[in-house]
């Protein structure tokens, strides 16, 4: 039986590699719009973080997600993030 490989992403925050679904997908769309994307499937170029408080203001703090995405991130982006943190534990 063949075993199923298990995507792994960096955090932007810890900067540690973790499996795809332990982390949250933030991406940024061809018009430059960026959203949380729960699904993970969302077409862009995506950027993700661990669902842990420290590392949201680990990557908020050292402007990591902005660098990642190429682009400012509205406030209201790390407010949905935090809820979204906060709903996940």
């Amino acid at each position: 039986m063949k075993v199923k490989k298990i995507p792994q992403r960096m955090c932007t925050g810890c900067t540690e590699m973790k499996s795809k679904k332990e982390l949250i997908r933030i991406v940024k769309n061809n018009e430059g719009e960026i959203s949380v994307d729960l699904t993970g499937k969302k077409p862009g170029r995506g950027a993700y973080i661990c669902k842990d408080v420290a590392c949201l203001e680990k990557a908020f703090k050292t402007k990591r997600l902005e660098k990642n995405l190429n682009s400012k991130i509205a406030e209201e982006i790390y407010d949905k993030l935090k809820e979204e943190v906060a709903n996940g534990k």
